[in-house]
C-alpha cells in the first residue's frame, strides 16, 4: 500500500484559554490512530500525516472522537489529502492583491453546500479587502488585518464551525512540510 500524505487542520485548538492541547499529544493521538510520520506546524492544530488511501471525512471523525476520549477536548478537524491542499492554493485569485500573506486568510470549506450557502458573498463591496471562492477553499483579503475584516466576519458568521481557516503562510508552510515528509517515490 502507497503511503500519501494528509493534513489535518483543527478548529479552535490553542486560541487563548480554551481547547489546550499540546503538541506532542497530539501527535502521539495521530500516531496512535494508525498514521505514520505525524508532524505538527506551529501550536494551532496543524497535523500532517502518511496513510494509505483512506476517506479524509472518515479520518477526520476518527481524530475528532480520539481527541474526546484521549484528551477531553472536542474540536472540529478537516483532513485534506496532499493533492487537495495543492488544488486549494492553486486556485487562489487573490494572491496577487496580497501584500502580506498574514492577512490573506484561507477558509476550507467541507462541501459544495457551504460553497454554496457563501456565494452571495461575492456580490458585496469589501472595499479594500475581498473575498473569492474556489472548489474547495474561500479567500479572504484582509489589508486592515484578519480582526478587523467585516468579510471575514461574516464568513465565520454564515459558515460557523462547519469550517476553519488558517493564513496564506500557514497553508504554504504545510504544503512544504507535506511534500518534505512524502516518501521517496520507487520505495
Amino acid at each position: 500500500m502507497t503511503s500519501q500524505r494528509y493534513i489535518a487542520l483543527l478548529r479552535g485548538i490553542n486560541v487563548g484559554r480554551a481547547k489546550r492541547v499540546a503538541m506532542a499529544d497530539l501527535r502521539t493521538l495521530v500516531a496512535d490512530l494508525g498514521y505514520t510520520d505525524v508532524r505538527s506546524l506551529l501550536n494551532s492544530g496543524n497535523i500532517v500525516f502518511g496513510a494509505g488511501d483512506i476517506d479524509p471525512l472518515a479520518a477526520a471523525a476518527a481524530i475528532e472522537e480520539a481527541m474526546v476520549i484521549k484528551l477531553g477536548v472536542a474540536a472540529r478537524v478537516m483532513v485534506l489529502s496532499g493533492e487537495d491542499l495543492a488544488a486549494v492554493l492553486a486556485e487562489n485569485t487573490l494572491l496577487p492583491l496580497a501584500a502580506d500573506h498574514a492577512r490573506l486568510l484561507v477558509f476550507v470549506l467541507p462541501d459544495a453546500a457551504a460553497r454554496a450557502a457563501i456565494a452571495h458573498l461575492c456580490e458585496r463591496d469589501w472595499g479594500e479587502g475581498a473575498l473569492a471562492i474556489g472548489q474547495r477553499a474561500a479567500y479572504v483579503w484582509c489589508p486592515d488585518g484578519v480582526l478587523d475584516s467585516p468579510c471575514a466576519a461574516a464568513l465565520g458568521k454564515q459558515l460557523g464551525d462547519t469550517t476553519t481557516s488558517r493564513n496564506w503562510n500557514t497553508l504554504c508552510k504545510l504544503y512544504a512540510l507535506c511534500a518534505e515528509a512524502a516518501p521517496a517515490s520507487g520505495a
